[in-house]
């Protein structure tokens, strides 16, 4: 015989109303009530996913606060397009919530009362501690931890075609300017660089891998980054940016300097935002389906057990004038498929 909400209530010694917001996240318990409850559910063989099967569903689509403003970095709100069109096809209830480390991350989830989350980008250890306890389906978007089912864009190839394409048309100086090296998809993009300078036999310099300064938006981390580049005895010849945001911001230090790009230094971006293509110089960037993103990380969400609990989707070299070839171009160092 299976178990019912009675059993667990009268085995946990509550009301069944209880037992239901407990298992539901809902409001109005508290913390050790909720452990208490679905640990006796578990103790038990209830099936935790019963009272997610109905077709009342809400996902909550969570950013960190430094991500969520959607004008400044928009790449997150393509994301959010492609959750939004695949919740519309599972007929589940999307919403949208910020969160930085300062929030009551839980009593504001509780607020919205979901059945699953997914996170999107960057987020603090405590943070997902947090989304780890309250026990719901989850899943991460352009981030990984171990143990978490995810979903990335290549960012260790990408990071590998950005540099070799830069080695391609004749540059040998070329730098690594990143933001924070806790973001898993910074570190895989220098995971790409290093080995791209590796395979062409081109000594790394650690004074062409810079990080933004902590503490300040994408655009003026990138901007001091840029500057500290520019200081050096031996400038660089070519840039490959974290992101497009960073790139353009470090082409307006180049070009507020009197350097010409892509003549005096290229430069290469990631993601392809709409600005990428559009600047004043159209940036050489590699291009992210940012809504297919979405789409998979819902996926994840709500079918996590029928597929990989990893995920990366490719990503394709988008060629501009930002990085056009120098009269010097040496043999080329790979084939990649490129987007002119």
């Amino acid at each position: 015989m299976s178990v019912t909400v009675r059993d667990i209530a009268d085995t946990a010694g509550v009301s069944v109303g209880t037992v239901s917001r407990a298992l539901k996240n809902q409001r109005g318990l508290s913390d050790e009530t909720r452990r208490h409850v679905r640990q006796v559910a578990r103790d038990l063989g209830y099936d935790l996913g019963r009272l997610r099967s109905g077709k009342a569903q809400r996902l909550v689509f969570l950013v960190h606060r430094h991500h969520s403003s959607f004008a400044v970095n928009p790449f997150f709100a393509q994301v959010m397009h492609g959750v939004e069109e695949a919740c519309r096809a599972f007929g589940v209830v999307p919403t949208l919530l910020t969160a930085g480390p300062a929030d009551p991350l839980r009593d504001l989830l509780r607020m919205h009362e979901p059945d699953a989350v997914l996170a999107a980008g960057f987020f603090e250890t405590e943070l997902i501690d947090v989304l780890r306890g309250m026990e719901l389906p989850m899943a991460l978007v352009d981030f990984w931890l171990p143990g978490c089912p995810s979903v990335n864009p290549d960012n260790a190839e990408g990071g590998y075609r950005a540099t070799c394409h830069l080695l391609d048309t004749g540059r040998r100086r070329i730098a690594y300017l990143a933001g924070s090296l806790a973001h898993f998809s910074i570190r895989e993009r220098e995971r790409g660089y290093r080995r791209a300078l590796f395979e062409a036999g081109v000594l790394a310099d650690p004074d062409l891998e810079v990080v933004a300064p902590p503490g300040l938006d994408t655009s003026r981390g990138a901007e001091a980054a840029m500057r500290q580049l520019l200081r050096l005895r031996r400038r660089p010849d070519a840039v490959f940016a974290y992101n497009d945001t960073a790139a353009l911001a470090a082409i307006r230090v180049c070009t507020a300097d009197g350097l010409r790009v892509p003549q005096d230094i290229a430069f290469v971006g990631f993601d392809d935002i709409t600005a990428a293509a559009c600047s004043p110089v159209p940036l050489t960037t590699l291009q992210v389906d940012k809504e297919a993103l979405g789409r998979m990380g819902v996926e994840l969400v709500l079918r996590g057990m029928e597929l990989p609990r990893e995920i990366v989707l490719p990503v394709q070299l988008v060629e501009r004038a930002s990085s056009a070839r120098s009269p010097e171009a040496a043999a080329p160092c790979f084939g990649a498929n490129v987007v002119s």
